[in-house]
């Protein structure tokens, strides 16, 4: 657990977690949108506990990763937490990743393809 919240939990890992804990700084200074971050550290072995507690506390979840959204570790993510905690879950489960295109080269095409705290503030704020 990065950062303790109530309103909502971000499942992330990697840089995805970085640019998830300033979207979550930024939630809660202009909206007071209070966001719970947590980062996987390790996908195997997979922390189910503390992601299932997390989605049980907060009631909504949003996946967040640099990868395409096809077949990634979010879509396996997804499919746990709907196995294992939907009768705990107030709103569907939502998914921030990379734009599912061919890899882009450009430096400031690529900072708009991987997921940035704009996307992932946009992605809360519509779920609330």
């Amino acid at each position: 657990m990065k950062r303790p919240g109530t309103d909502l939990t971000i499942v992330a890992y990697g840089r995805a977690v970085i640019n998830s804990l300033k979207a979550a700084q930024l939630l809660e200074a202009e909206h007071d949108v209070s966001v719970e971050v947590v980062d996987l550290r390790s996908i195997r072995p997979l922390d189910e506990a503390t992601i299932l507690a997390s989605v049980r506390k907060t009631h909504r979840v949003l996946l967040v990763e640099e990868n395409k959204p096809f077949c990634g570790v979010g879509a396996q993510l997804a499919y746990l937490i709907q196995e294992k905690a939907f009768d705990d879950l107030d709103a569907p489960i939502k998914r921030v990743s990379a734009i599912d295109a061919p890899a882009i080269y450009s430096a400031p095409l690529e900072k708009e393809q991987l997921p940035h705290p704009q996307r992932i503030m946009k992605a809360v704020l519509d779920m609330l």
